[in-house]
């Protein structure tokens, strides 16, 4: 795996899917959502909360879960081994793959809301 396999989530990078209304009160006749999917399977544990960190590196080789990450404030850097990076700020999202090896890198005081899953 290499940086390529960190997606960015965003409605250009999902799978649009909009989801069935069963078992929905639908309050407004407008109503309409759209999910766009990333990634998915069955899970066997997850959790998920608040991080913050101090600007520092860290190597995890593997990556032990799948992991969205939003960025709420400040910035980090994912890199894969072979030097390929990606960057993500304020109010970013992306998904970092179970197996993925590189280094988290925090460029500034961060924090972010996560969730990872293990399958």
């Amino acid at each position: 795996m290499d940086i390529t396999d960190v997606v960015r989530l965003s409605a250009e990078t999902g799978t649009a899917n909009v989801p069935p209304i069963e078992g929905y009160e639908v309050l407004s006749a407008q109503w309409r959502e759209t999910e766009y999917l990333a990634y998915g399977g069955p899970a066997k544990e997850y959790t998920g909360g608040f991080w913050t960190g101090e600007p520092g590196a860290v190597r995890i080789d593997p990556w032990p879960y799948d992991e969205i990450c939003v960025i709420l404030s400040g910035r980090v850097a994912v890199a894969d081994l072979d030097g390929g990076r990606a960057e993500f700020g304020a109010g970013e999202a992306f998904f970092i793959p179970r197996g993925f090896a590189g280094d988290w890198v925090t460029i500034e005081p961060t924090s972010k809301v996560f969730v990872a899953v293990t399958r």
